[in-house]
């Protein structure tokens, strides 16, 4: 059997497990101005219809009296880590697939933890008791059932869904359901009369290849109980990137840069924090008209230096050439590889001396930022002109 877990409005619920005075209210996490968007909502705020991705300024229509509170990413990230921790004491194959859930292989278990329906139990018990938090498990011997399973009564939910009842909820599953039928799959799975999987089932795969590509194969495999996915304990990191939406739309390159800075900040720090090296920069840019591009370039010499990144992103900038204004900006890094892999070396000296520089600067400030908080200590043009930085010390 394969369990999935999956943490019950995290972000909301770490919220208000921290300030008890939340309790039973509307809490909406995510940016806090009109621009922004939901991250994550309570089991009270959506019933008001607020859900996660959803524009700020629509939440706050819809339910004017919620508690509206900015992410707090370090915070999370404990809690999860604290969340894996645990379910790492229930079988050496966990796969967490997101901040807030994961999958587990709990073959061979049973003579020690009891059977499915017990395990599931004493898996949400054990994240309670150490986080406070509630989550709901999904048990099935198909991953992507588990995940399915997980979502039918949360909150704190608990559904086992058994051998014997496999073939027959598959039969019945609504297709929409499925991980990886979107909104351009559902429509042409509709058009072709198909609305559960025992409908796929009826299909030649020729045909669904045909309509789906390569997810009509899967697909069909799924139909007849076939899912080919293992939990697979390490999930290697492709990319790191971080990205804002603006307070307002802007054609200002100088200001772009301001923030392409802080990202570089962020990103080169989740690198150093991963131990790993990137020697790939790409920027992403959002016009006011939701249209977005992508730009990347390679580093100079592969690392993970902030300066190295920003300014690998900021010559992207300025080869971008855009006459509509820009609504979000973002800097990411791939092509990554650990950080004792085998480094080529810059044939200049001079270059590889001020490389030099700028890691003991990065590590100096990673060290100042653990032990005193995030943004204590932050580079002068990476400041936001509206903040005036409270107690930060600008670099």
């Amino acid at each position: 059997m394969i369990v999935h877990v999956d943490m019950d409005a995290f972000f909301a619920s770490v919220e208000k497990k921290d300030d008890p005075a939340l309790a039973g209210r509307c809490v909406i996490v995510g940016g806090i101005s009109d621009r922004g968007v939901v991250s994550a909502a309570s089991y009270e705020a959506r019933k008001f219809g607020v859900r996660s991705a959803m524009p700020m300024y629509r939440a706050r229509r819809l339910c004017p009296e919620g508690v509206f509170l900015s992410p707090r990413p370090r915070r999370y990230k404990e809690i999860s880590r604290r969340i894996m921790d645990v379910l790492s004491g229930f079988s050496p194959l966990v796969e967490p697939v997101s901040i807030d859930e994961a999958y587990l292989d709990i073959a061979g278990c049973g003579r020690l933890l009891g059977d499915p329906k017990s395990i599931g139990a004493q898996i949400k018990q054990a994240v309670c008791r150490e986080t406070g938090l509630t989550c709901s498990v999904g048990l099935a011997s198909l991953k992507f059932l588990s995940k399915i399973a997980s979502d039918l009564e949360k909150p704190d939910g608990l559904v086992v869904i058994s051998m014997e009842q496999t073939a027959d909820f598959i039969y019945r599953l609504p297709v929409q359901k499925v991980p990886g039928v979107g909104r351009v799959a559902g429509q042409k799975l509709e058009r072709m009369g198909i609305s559960t999987l025992g409908d796929v089932a009826g299909y030649d795969k020729a045909v669904l290849v045909r309509h789906l590509g390569s997810f009509g194969t899967r697909l069909h495999e799924l139909a007849m109980g076939v899912d080919r996915s293992r939990v697979t304990p390490v999930r290697p990191v492709k990319s790191v990137s971080a990205e804002q939406t603006l307070a307002a739309d802007t054609r200002d390159k100088n200001e772009l840069k301001t923030h392409l800075l802080a990202h570089a900040e962020d990103v080169g720090r989740q690198l150093r924090r991963h131990r790993l090296r990137a020697k790939t920069v790409f920027i992403k840019i959002k016009h006011s008209d939701f249209t977005q591009v992508t730009r990347q370039a390679p580093l100079e010499q592969t690392g993970n230096c902030s300066a190295a990144l920003y300014r690998t992103g900021a010559d992207l900038l300025d080869a971008y050439r855009f006459e509509k204004p820009v609504r979000l900006v973002g800097l990411g890094a791939s092509d990554l590889a650990d950080e004792h892999t085998p480094v080529q070396q810059s044939l200049f000296a001079e270059n590889g001396a001020v490389h030099e520089k700028w890691e003991k600067i990065d590590t100096a400030m990673d060290a100042i930022w653990e032990k005193y908080g995030a943004r204590k200590i932050i580079r002068a043009r990476a400041m936001d002109p509206s903040d005036p930085g409270g107690d930060n010390t600008s670099a």
